[in-house]
């Protein structure tokens, strides 16, 4: 017979809360994370080999507050999250387009 398992691995942990511009507060669950806000595409037609690989791979992952794009899954939409990296603390967010819902 197996011994039981410790309480200590069977508790839920408490999802993040992202507030979504378009439908409020929802758990992190809920939302896929779409790169650093000002990760500007570069032009197609002059863009070099070194350019390209630095806007696919390269990050600034910045201590302290960074602007991120997110999807919320749920209503489709993409925004602004304002997040802490050290503490992930949130400190808002803003929809990336007037009015919303393309």
């Amino acid at each position: 017979m197996k011994p039981p398992v410790p309480a200590s691995h069977t508790e839920v942990k408490a999802m993040q809360l992202f507030p979504c511009p378009f439908c409020g507060p929802r758990s992190e669950a809920e939302f896929h994370f779409g790169g650093d806000a000002g990760n500007v595409r570069p032009d197609e037609d002059e863009v070099s080999a070194d350019r390209w690989s630095s806007y696919l791979y390269m990050r600034h992952n910045q201590k302290g507050m960074s602007p991120s794009i997110w999807m919320h899954m749920t209503c489709g939409e993409l925004f602004q999250l304002d997040r802490d990296t050290l503490t992930h603390s949130v400190a808002g967010s803003k929809a990336l387009t007037e009015g919303g819902h393309r």
